[in-house]
């Protein structure tokens, strides 16, 4: 009886360690997409820590540098974008309708806060696969809103893509912030319908876009 307490005492704190530390890891990417966000990729590594209420080495111990850091949260980043698109194309609506509830989620996700940190670390090559899968689940979400004619036609998923990165980045200090955002959110997804005046050209590519993340420091 004695043996079986005592291996029973041993499997909770096993547990309970696993617990702590899945806990601790997402207080830490928590911290570290809103720290990184609004500081950029020179934020250091200790401000993460405080933020999370956790000590520097605990950090350290799961991601063994800022550069595997921030690799985890595009990864984790672009799995919850795949799986925001493949949930918008099946769900019913107008080609506007679902386009613009995707939009509004991804921004609520700040799915594109680490745009401004393109070109500062290297990106894994299962995230750049992510990402190539994510832009035609994209180009086929807006093609549904073209073909059914509720989207202008003269917008691009780069487009989309600069819409969410842009209020991905808007700062959230007060309610009276997060309000003001959620409107000038609505009144953007508007001007997506297809009644407009026509967008300035040319229209940006991909080529120019990847460029940002390619080259160091986003210089081209």
């Amino acid at each position: 009886m004695k043996e079986s307490e005592s291996e029973g005492r041993r499997a909770g704190g096993r547990y309970g360690r696993q617990a702590e530390a899945q806990r601790n890891d997402i207080l830490v990417l928590n911290a570290a997409r809103a720290v990184f966000a609004e500081q950029g990729a020179g934020a250091p590594v200790s401000a993460i820590a405080e933020r999370a209420g956790v000590g520097i080495g605990t950090l350290y111990r799961r991601y063994g540098s800022k550069e595997q850091l921030l690799q985890r949260l595009c990864a984790i980043g672009i799995a919850q974008t795949i799986r925001d698109l493949s949930g918008a194309l099946e769900a019913d609506g107008t080609g506007w309708e679902v386009l613009a509830r995707y939009m509004a989620t991804a921004v609520e996700a700040r799915a594109g806060a680490f745009a401004a940190l393109a070109g500062t670390f290297a990106l894994p090559e299962q995230v750049t696969a992510a990402n190539a899968e994510a832009r035609e689940m994209a180009e086929r979400l807006l093609r549904r809103g073209h073909d059914d004619g509720t989207v202008r036609d003269d917008i691009t998923t780069l487009d989309l893509t600069h819409v969410v990165e842009m209020f991905s980045r808007y700062p959230r200090r007060t309610d009276e912030d997060d309000h003001a955002r959620r409107r000038m959110l609505a009144l953007t997804l508007d001007g997506l319908r297809a009644v407009h005046t026509g967008l300035p050209t040319p229209q940006l590519g991909w080529d120019d876009y990847q460029r940002m993340w390619d080259e160091p420091n986003g210089q081209h």
